[in-house]
């Protein structure tokens, strides 16, 4: 069966046999997919980290697939109905919905009409009509014969009407009319929304679902989400409307064998009830929540999408920067955070109350900066943050400071300041000192403070309240640790929280890893892990090329190199006669090492490629240059913006029908996708990505239900 599930991978990836073989075998010992990816290519046969992920999630189907077979098998085995012909088609179903289209007949029933007339004695009437069976005598002594008063059937209309009750529950059980059904709706079905009573004069987000109408299988996803949540919040309902009377005919079609039948209009009675009280509404479920699933994929590709750019974002790097949490009447709260992320100081200044409050804000702001030598300031994009950032822009021109304000996006802040991270971090300070802090380190490094964060918080998502929870996070989760894994971690410094996204390492190790720098000190090399209580040889095999430390007195400690190649690494210096250390970043040497010399039975030249590029740049962080966006000083509320306005302003979410963007007044706009590009825009993650600063045109503002339209200016 293993072999049968790696050939059904192949054929849905379109990849090889030996990869897939050897990738799942990984996975099932535990290797995370980072690792797999960056440090397995030769078994992979160079699979990169997405068609790594490809084979997990196909894998895992399939594995629920076989799971739900068993017990299928074990279901109809157990009533002995499980002939050799039927465990062959069941064995080969590689889809979900057919195998339960196929169990169908077998899966045990609650009571229902048919059941209920069976009861009655009922079925051989039923399959006399269904079989179009002859007989002698007219049909109404047929069903005068099956007249039970015991049984309930008293009149030729009670038996004739149960007798069309199991007929049309063995029409709906079958597999291959269900089936066309469910293709044709999916196909040709129209979703149909509508706004209810108590809402179509009401002006609401939802109007223009109000009286829509679209093929469904061509329905973007996140017009479907909207209907979807439209319906849970009770404004809109819904419905899929196909042609009814065409499936009716194909269903007849099946069914009734000859147009002569003499039980013809029966069993056309029967089609009609089976499709419109049996099949229909099952099948409308379904493939609304087909098309449901898909979308939900596709919105939580699109959160894993946005979140990883805005984990990847530009850090701000080794800089002394005052964070600061702006506010009005409890004032602003101001952090210093060191070049390492160490907490400094806190304290509050009120300079949006009185004109006094004012100076005493500009001369307490100064202090500081002396004392801790500020290079950056960051400032929050909540509520005051234009005038904030306004007031110490002035300071900083009036003083002639070498100082940059950057406005930082703090969503998720307040869940961060309230978290037991937060609290183990600094169980000394209230939750506005803790805010203040996280806004400073998010513009030091993105995405050491974001994974701090739920993912769902930091508002990058498209319904991400409404899709699968423990599908999106077990994606999220997945991104997170891909990007974390793709930036590499710095070993001493490294909070609990990011150890925990490392490969192979998980959030109780991350605190063992993080006790014993407390009570030993720093790692002088990276195999001291050895030593971290439960992080035994695997644990070790899969984070140790993920980890660095900068100062190891083995400088490749320093680098993506993997330990277990360490060896080839000295093997190429002692060829070129020189020390290991001058080998690192050595253009000219490094460009005379003939690769094929240092090739092993368990290392090939994928591994060797990617050990010369790191030797070149080693520990270069692969995130882009850092870059900071200045908001215009005319607009600090919707109600500045004007038809024709142009604005500079940062991409702060990504969805498939556009991109939000903050300019500044508290409220994003949306680029619609058609607003884009001049050219044709088939997917927006192609033009532009969360944290890329753009400049766009106000196209329409409507202040009552906050709704501002943008085009961006290419």
């Amino acid at each position: 069966m293993k072999d049968i599930l790696i050939r059904a991978i192949c054929d849905d990836l379109n990849l090889k046999y030996q990869g897939v073989k050897n990738t799942t075998e990984l996975l099932e010992n535990g290797a995370t997919i980072p690792f797999i990816a960056r440090y397995r290519k030769e078994l992979t046969q160079g699979l990169d980290e997405i068609q790594v992920r490809d084979i997990f999630d196909r894998y895992e189907y399939y594995d629920a697939l076989e799971k739900r077979r068993e017990t299928i098998l074990t279901s109809i085995e157990s009533q002995g109905l499980l002939t050799a012909e039927l465990k062959k088609r069941i064995l080969q179903c590689k889809d979900k919905t057919q195998l339960e289209d196929i169990y169908l007949p077998f899966r045990p029933k609650k009571r229902t009409r048919a059941s209920v007339a069976k009861a009655k004695g009922l079925e051989p009437l039923a399959l006399i009509i269904y079989n179009n069976e002859d007989f002698q005598g007219s049909k109404d002594d047929l069903y005068n014969s099956f007249i039970n008063p015991d049984k309930e059937v008293k009149t030729l209309e009670e038996a004739l009407s149960g007798a069309l009750d199991i007929i049309a529950e063995w029409i709906s059980d079958d597999e291959f009319i269900r089936g066309w059904v469910r293709d044709t709706t999916r196909t040709n079905g129209y979703i149909r929304s509508f706004a209810k009573s108590a809402y179509r004069e009401e002006k609401t987000k939802y109007m223009n679902y109000y009286e829509h109408s679209e093929l469904l299988h061509t329905a973007p996803s996140h017009r479907i989400l909207a209907i979807r949540r439209g319906e849970k919040e009770g404004v809109l309902s819904w419905k899929i409307e196909v042609d009814e009377d065409k499936i009716i005919a194909y269903i007849q079609n099946r069914i009734i064998k000859s147009r002569d039948s003499l039980f013809k209009k029966e069993l056309t009675l029967a089609c009609v009830d089976t499709y419109k009280r049996l099949i229909a509404p099952s099948i409308e479920k379904e493939v609304f929540n087909e098309k449901i699933e898909r979308d939900e994929i596709d919105a939580i590709s699109v959160f894993s999408k946005n979140l990883k750019n805005l984990l990847l974002s530009s850090p701000a790097g080794r800089k002394v920067i005052m964070g600061v949490d702006p506010g009005y009447r409890t004032g602003c709260k101001i952090a210093i955070i060191d070049k390492q992320g160490d907490f400094k100081e806190f304290f509050p200044i009120y300079p949006h109350n009185t004109h006094k409050g004012e100076e005493e804000a500009e001369k307490r702001l100064l202090l500081a900066i002396e004392k801790y030598k500020v290079e950056l300031i960051a400032i929050g994009n909540g509520t005051a943050s234009k005038q904030t950032d306004s007031l110490i822009r002035n300071i900083i021109d009036k003083n002639k400071l070498d100082i940059i304000s950057i406005m930082v996006s703090e969503a998720g802040a307040s869940v961060y300041s309230a978290s037991k991270i937060a609290i183990k971090e600094f169980p000394e300070l209230d939750i506005t000192a803790r805010g203040a802090i996280s806004i400073a380190r998010r513009l030091q490094d993105p995405l050491a403070e974001l994974v701090k964060i739920d993912p769902k918080s930091i508002g990058v998502g498209q319904y991400q309240h409404d899709v699968n929870q423990k599908e999106l996070k077990r994606n999220l989760d997945l991104t997170v640790q891909s990007c974390v894994n793709y930036v590499g971690v710095e070993l001493n410094t490294a909070s609990s929280a990011l150890l925990s996204y490392v490969s192979g390492i998980g959030p109780a190790v991350a605190e063992n890893i993080v006790k014993f720098r407390t009570q030993k000190g720093s790692f002088s090399n990276r195999k001291e892990l050895l030593a971290v209580n439960k992080l035994g040889e695997k644990a070790f095999e899969q984070c140790a090329g993920f980890l660095r430390i900068r100062d190891s007195k083995n400088p490749l400690d320093n680098s993506a190199i993997h330990p277990e190649t360490y060896h080839l690494v000295d093997s190429m210096a002692r060829d070129l006669s020189i020390p290991l250390k001058e080998l690192i970043g050595n253009q000219k040497a490094i460009a005379c090492i003939d690769l094929k010399k240092y090739v092993t039975d368990e290392f090939g030249l994928l591994t060797l490629k990617d050990i010369i590029a790191e030797l070149k740049k080693p520990g270069l962080d692969p995130r882009k240059e850092f870059k900071s966006i200045e908001f215009s000083n005319r607009i600090n509320d919707i109600q500045d913006l004007h038809e024709g306005m142009i604005v500079e302003g940062a991409v702060t979410n990504v969805t498939n029908f556009g991109a939000f963007i903050d300019i500044g007044v508290h409220q994003d706009g949306l680029v619609h996708i058609s607003k884009l590009s001049q050219n044709f825009v088939n997917n927006p993650h192609d033009i532009v990505a969360v944290g890329d600063v753009v400049k766009v045109r106000v196209l329409d503002v409507d202040i009552q239900l906050k709704r501002i339209s943008l085009e961006r200016i290419t």
